[in-house]
């Protein structure tokens, strides 16, 4: 019997000169075993099905053995972590194996929790396989989402232990994107003067990825407006379905405008601004209401690494501010409008949707189930039976008189630009999904998961898919968490 066709890889990245990264080899996993694949990106990156179901698979993705034209390596890069200025970070627990390249561009496989690098500052190097289901299903998620992400092939488990708060078993995930330059990784050669690797590298992002920027008069300054743009659009996004990153380093900021490196990240339940996904931010830096203002700050810390690019600070600040901005400013409001059914922009919207917002912080109901429950109400209403046709959002708060004034509130924004209900109320629901990675779902997920079980991860996987539809086969998967989820943590090491 012939073995299955192997895809060739070619590694765009490991062009560039060797001071950018160290080759070496994933370390190999014990016993790998498929935890979930993700049919989608196999497809997207031209894996055949005869390779998905061979047991070459298992040994390809945990890294044990080398593809053709894999060239494994380990990059370098530096960062603000929490604020403060790192040194030099660099892939600890990642392996660039090479690119992929078809009819739908070019992907780049990398293995998270593949073993020690140079840049694992005496970490092992691994991932567990706690973390490693939770970053695949949000990876997915968000795909799913419409929100620019790095996506996820597949998680292969092993029998190895590794020692977290507690012993776990060690996992890797296959990370699949364009590309994996970071913000960290333009600081890491300007922190050490070295201009002619900062060129090189600008270089490499705008004629691999963004050549319209070459044709710009300032191309340094375009590729800065241009990440700055997608990084405003992006947290735009996130702000809109209630999500919350965690750690926002510059070392976790993606070049490209994708979200990136999914550890302690929570989709908000009841609604808190100020609410703290990630268990090791004492401080609260990463907060909700606050992500707007961490995409800006670190995108100033990458126009401080592009000076010596551009040359003039002001135009390094220009780039930042002329688009980051008003391009999450815009996006926001356009998802907004979406999410409560405003057909036409109206001047007064802004203050609507901030006056929303402060409704919501007061009474704290479930973010996900209040713009979808809002979905399914009519514009008109008659008082006698306001109670059981509101009911469905009325139900999420304490205090339903609050609820009846801002619904009636509402009611008169709808008037002034109507529209049928049937086509509002559809494109309310495409704004506002139905199905979001709540943390209590990946846990039942991951306890399943730990005694061989796997069907919890790739039955998530199909919901989360779809997350703005109805799919009444999944329904329990948009209640409200269980007590027993109050307890859940997430922190680095997850």
């Amino acid at each position: 019997m012939n073995a299955p066709a192997s895809p060739r890889f070619d590694n765009s990245f490991a062009a560039l000169p060797e001071a950018f990264y160290t080759r070496l080899a994933p370390q190999p996993l014990s016993n790998p075993h498929v935890v979930a694949i993700s049919d989608e990106v196999a497809g997207l990156v031209g894996l055949e099905a005869e390779l998905l179901n061979s047991p070459e698979f298992a040994e390809i993705f945990a890294g044990n053995r080398l593809l053709p034209g894999s060239q494994p390596l380990a990059a370098v890069y530096s960062g603000h972590q929490f604020g403060v200025w790192a040194g030099q970070l660099g892939d600890g627990r990642a392996h660039l194996l090479g690119g992929l390249r078809n009819e739908h561009g070019h992907w780049e496989i990398q293995l998270k929790g593949a073993g020690r690098t140079p840049y694992s500052r005496g970490a092992d190097g691994r991932a567990v396989l706690r973390s490693s289901i939770r970053e695949f299903l949000c990876s997915e998620a968000m795909a799913g989402l419409g929100i620019p992400t790095t996506r996820a092939l597949c998680i292969v488990g092993g029998d190895q232990a590794v020692r977290r708060e507690q012993i776990e078993t060690a996992a890797v995930v296959a990370r699949v994107a364009p590309g994996f330059v970071r913000f960290g990784s333009f600081e890491h050669w300007a922190s050490r003067d070295r201009q002619l690797e900062l060129k090189q590298l600008a270089d490499y992002v705008i004629d691999t990825f963004r050549p319209a920027c070459r044709d710009a008069d300032y191309p340094y300054a375009a590729l800065l407006a241009d990440v700055a743009r997608r990084t405003g659009e992006m947290i735009a996004h996130w702000m809109a379905v209630g999500f919350m990153h965690g750690v926002m380093n510059t070392d976790n900021m993606s070049i490209l405008g994708l979200t990136l490196d999914y550890g302690p990240f929570g989709f908000m339940e009841a609604f808190d601004p100020g609410h703290i996904c990630n268990h090791s931010d004492d401080q609260g830096r990463y907060t909700y209401r606050n992500q707007p203002h961490i995409g800006q700050w670190n995108l100033y810390r990458l126009a401080d690494a592009f000076l010596p690019l551009i040359g003039r600070p002001a135009q390094c600040k220009a780039a930042v501010d002329e688009h980051y901005g008003p391009a999450f400013e815009g996006r926001f409001e356009q998802l907004m409008r979406a999410k409560l059914g405003l057909r036409d922009g109206l001047p007064d919207d802004e203050d609507f949707i901030g006056e929303t917002f402060g409704f919501l912080q007061q009474h704290r109901p479930d973010f996900t189930l209040f713009f979808r429950s809002l979905a399914k109400l009519p514009a008109t209403v008659d008082r006698e039976n306001m109670a059981k046709t509101d009911a469905p959002l009325r139900d999420l708060f304490v205090d339903r008189s609050a609820c009846d004034t801002w619904l009636a509130e509402w009611r008169a924004r709808l008037a002034q630009t109507p529209w049928p209900d049937a086509e509002r109320q559809a494109a309310m629901r495409a704004a506002s999904p139905k199905y979001v990675l709540r943390n209590w779902l990946a846990e039942v997920a991951i306890r399943k998961a730990k005694t061989g079980d796997f069907s919890e991860v790739q039955r998530l996987l199909t919901c989360l898919r779809r997350p703005y539809d109805e799919q009444p086969e999944f329904e329990a998967y948009a209640a409200l968490p269980p007590d027993w989820a109050n307890g859940l943590a997430v922190s680095c090491s997850s």
